[in-house]
C-alpha cells in the first residue's frame, strides 16, 4: 500500500504520527499546499522513530483544489490510496483526482451540502455526500473503492451503528450520534479563551447549515440550526452536556446500510459557542463568497469565513494549552436480541493529556485521525474489501473494533471502546 496523504494540518499530521507506529504500508507521501508543513510532520516522525521509519515517508507540494494536480502527485508516487485530510470544500477535487489516478480514496468529511432554495428548514437541498454518491457507478466500473466518512464522527460512530445492528439489536428505534467534551483552552496567563478544537471553517459549515434528520416514514428532512436541545450524560467524568441538532454525515450514511426508525446527530456545543456562531452568521462572517476588500497591497478578494479561520488559533497548535477529554459515541435504542427494550451508548474517549504526551497532537484531531489509519490497515490486508462509494456501515464492524481495542504489544492500537447499558425510557 502506497498512501498519498493530502493535508498536513492537525488531522493529517496526527494520521502520519499514528501510522508511523504501524508497518502495513510501503510509503506515505505527506502532501500540503505548504510543503513546509508536510516536512515538519516527517521531521517529527524521524525525531521520534528514527531514520528507518522515516524512510517510509516523503513529502510533496499539492494544490487540493486542482484534481489534475492531485492525480499527478498520486501517479508520480504510485499511490494506491489517496487519504483526504483537508477541509470538505476540497472533497470534490481530491475525489476526482484519486479516481483519475486509479487509486482508492478515503475521507473523513463528505462533499458539501446546499440548503433548499425556498424551504431550507424543512426540506433538504443538495445533501452531504450527494455529489459523491452520484458518481458511485464510475467507481464501481473502475473497480475502485471510495470509503467516505471514516473519521471519528462520521466514522467510528458508523462502525458502532453496524455493530449495534448486527450484534446488539433485533430492531432499532434510533441511532443517535452524541458528541460531548469538557475541554478547556487557556492563554499564557491561564485565562480561558475561545479556541475551537477543530477547524472553524468546518464547524461553521456543520453548525449553521440546516441539520438533517432521517425517519423511516419521512426520509430525510431538515430543522433550524441548534434545534431540539437535550441534556445528554457523557461518561468518563464529562457529565451532562446540552446537545443540539447539527448537520452531519452520519444521518446521510447510516440509513443507507442500517435499518433504523430514526437517525440523528447532536453535538454538545455550549452556549458560548452557539452565541459566537449566531453572531458570525448575523454579521455575514460565515460566508464563503469572496468580498473585495482594501489592503496595504491594494484591493483583494477574500472570503469572510477564511478570515475568521485565519484569526483564530490553529487547532493543531492549541494542544499544550488544552485540558480535558472528548467523547464520541452512538446512543442506540430499540429492541435487544432477547426481545426486551434496550438502550446503549457505544463510545470512545480521547484524553488530551495522553494524546499530547504520546503523539504531540491534541485529542480532538488525534481521535479523528485514529480511525482512517485503522481502516487503511484493514484494507491493506483485505479484511475490508469493496468497490464503489461506500460508508463504514458497509463493512463488518468486528475486525475494526477488535484491531482498535487490541493492545499495541499484541499488534493492535490499544484504544478501548466501551458499551454502556442505559435504562430504557
Amino acid at each position: 500500500m502506497r498512501i498519498l496523504l493530502v493535508g498536513a494540518g492537525g488531522v493529517g499530521d496526527a494520521i502520519a504520527k499514528i501510522a508511523a507506529r504501524r508497518s502495513f504500508y510501503e510509503l506515505i507521501v505527506v502532501s500540503d499546499y505548504d510543503e513546509g508543513r508536510a516536512k515538519r510532520t516527517v521531521d517529527w516522525v524521524r525525531a521520534r522513530h528514527g531514520d528507518d521509519v522515516a524512510s517510509r515517508f516523503t513529502t510533496a507540494q499539492i494544490d487540493a483544489s486542482d484534481p489534475d494536480r492531485v492525480a499527478a502527485v498520486a501517479r508520480e508516487h504510485g499511490a494506491t490510496h489517496v487519504m483526504n485530510a483537508v477541509e470538505p470544500k476540497f472533497v470534490t477535487s481530491i475525489f476526482a483526482g484519486a479516481l483519475a489516478a486509479g487509486a482508492d480514496y478515503l475521507d473523513m468529511a463528505m462533499s458539501l451540502s446546499e440548503p433548499h432554495p425556498t424551504d431550507p428548514y424543512a426540506e433538504t437541498g443538495v445533501k452531504l455526500g450527494d455529489d459523491q454518491f452520484a458518481q458511485a457507478s464510475d467507481w464501481q466500473q473502475a473497480g475502485r473503492l471510495a470509503l467516505v466518512g471514516i473519521g471519528v464522527e462520521p466514522g467510528l460512530s458508523d462502525v458502532f451503528a453496524r455493530y449495534a445492528a448486527d450484534h446488539l439489536f433485533s430492531e432499532i428505534d434510533e441511532l443517535g450520534t452524541r458528541d460531548g467534551a469538557n475541554l478547556v483552552v487557556r492563554d499564557e496567563e491561564g485565562n480561558e479563551i475561545f479556541a475551537p478544537s477543530f477547524s472553524i471553517w468546518t464547524t461553521i459549515e456543520e453548525c449553521l447549515n440546516p441539520p438533517v434528520i432521517w425517519e423511516e416514514d419521512k426520509g430525510w428532512y431538515t430543522t433550524p440550526p441548534f434545534s431540539e436541545p437535550e441534556t445528554f450524560d457523557f461518561p468518563a467524568g464529562i457529565g451532562p452536556v446540552e446537545c443540539v441538532n447539527v448537520e452531519h454525515e452520519e444521518v446521510l450514511l447510516m440509513p443507507r446500510w442500517v435499518d433504523a426508525k430514526r437517525v440523528t446527530f447532536k453535538y454538545g456545543l455550549g452556549d458560548e459557542f452557539i452565541n459566537v456562531l449566531k453572531t458570525l452568521h448575523l454579521l455575514g462572517l460565515d460566508s464563503t463568497t469572496p468580498l473585495r476588500v482594501r489592503s496595504a497591497n491594494g484591493p483583494a478578494e477574500v472570503a469572510p469565513r477564511d478570515v475568521v479561520a485565519a484569526a483564530l488559533p490553529d487547532p493543531a497548535s492549541i494542544g499544550p494549552r488544552m485540558t480535558g477529554k472528548t467523547c464520541a459515541g452512538l446512543w442506540v435504542t430499540g429492541t435487544g436480541k432477547d426481545g426486551n427494550p434496550r438502550e446503549v451508548y457505544l463510545y470512545h474517549v480521547s484524553d488530551n493529556e495522553w494524546t499530547m504526551a504520546e503523539y504531540e497532537a491534541q485529542c480532538v484531531v488525534w481521535q479523528t485521525a485514529l480511525n482512517p489509519v485503522v481502516a487503511l490497515e484493514l484494507l491493506s490486508d483485505g479484511t475490508w474489501q469493496g468497490t464503489g462509494v461506500l460508508g463504514p456501515e458497509a463493512f463488518d464492524a468486528v475486525p475494526f473494533l477488535e484491531l482498535m481495542k487490541k493492545p499495541e504489544a499484541e499488534g493492535g492500537y490499544g484504544q478501548e471502546w466501551h458499551l454502556e447499558e442505559r435504562t430504557p425510557k
